[in-house]
């Protein structure tokens, strides 16, 4: 599902004193497939877009369009409904949203709630359980009676039985230890890749951004400030550490390995892998440290 923002505004308690701009003049394509990375700082604007991708809010000024659904400023929007059934979102920490007293009644509650037969839901609900690694043995079991980690999968679990065709991520492995962190997102990865989803990623880690994402884009004081694919966006580390950003360590380490050599590689790599080849090469021609 294409989604597309034209020169969004939004501004939180507007027309009255407390008035805030959030995000203006914000433009960003996203086509049906895409892996979008958003990055910035808290408070540039990011959970804010994030909210406009599945309409729960809509622009003060521009335009959203989501598959053939068009969300416009100053005027009443219909079928929102249908929107929020074909775009999940996994909020940060979302095993605070379990609420039922089973894993099934957990996960069958969003497709039910949008008229899905009680028998489908189920059948949804097992199958969510297999792509997010659990077992249906924990179906009857209480979500509160589970690991955190089991627990994490579980509410993910939920935003899948939607079959949604868009997946939002807004920090996803909040909290999670290194290998949970890296599981998750290879779970996300899979999916994104099996089920051929748009999916947007809020993230503070520029490794998840470099490894996963096929677009980046940086937003900085409510305004998107650059985008491009990782490579580009990585090609000027000091532009981002300007901006206040971090950049991938294999990226720093390139730097300071440039520096060492005095030499500059052909471009900036991304993965260890494709670094230890590239210096190899150059250490072959006879270059020294």
């Amino acid at each position: 599902m294409d989604i597309s923002l034209s020169q969004v505004e939004y501004r939180y308690q507007a027309n009255t004193p407390f008035e805030r701009i959030a995000i203006q003049d914000v433009s960003i394509d996203i086509p049906t497939g895409t892996y979008l990375a958003l990055i910035g700082h808290t408070g540039s604007g990011k959970s804010t877009v994030l909210q406009h991708l599945n309409a729960l809010l809509v622009p003060t000024e521009g335009t959203v369009k989501i598959g053939e659904h068009e969300i416009k400023s100053h005027q009443k929007n219909k079928n929102l409904r249908e929107v929020r059934q074909k775009v999940g979102i996994v909020f940060q920490f979302p095993e605070h949203q379990l609420f039922e007293e089973t894993v099934e009644k957990d996960i069958i509650f969003g497709p039910m709630n949008f008229g899905v037969s009680e028998k489908e839901a189920k059948a949804r609900a097992r199958e969510a359980l297999k792509q997010v690694g659990l077992g249906e043995e924990i179906l009857e079991k209480s979500p509160f009676d589970l690991s955190g980690g089991q627990m994490r999968r579980v509410a993910i679990a939920g935003v899948l039985a939607m079959n949604p065709d868009v997946l939002v991520l807004d920090e996803p492995t909040a909290g999670l230890d290194p290998r949970g962190r890296n599981e998750i997102m290879e779970m996300f990865y899979t999916l994104h890749k099996k089920r051929n989803l748009s999916t947007i990623l809020v993230t503070h880690s520029m490794e998840d951004a470099a490894k996963y994402a096929d677009q980046i884009v940086i937003m900085q004081r409510g305004r998107v400030m650059k985008k491009g694919t990782p490579t580009e966006i990585f090609s000027s580390p000091s532009e981002l550490v300007k901006m206040g950003l971090d950049v991938p360590e294999v990226v720093r380490f390139q730097m300071k390995l440039e520096q060492k050599l005095s030499v500059k590689l052909d471009k900036v790599y991304l993965s260890i892998e494709e670094l230890s080849s590239a210096v190899a090469e150059l250490l072959g021609r006879g270059v020294r440290t």
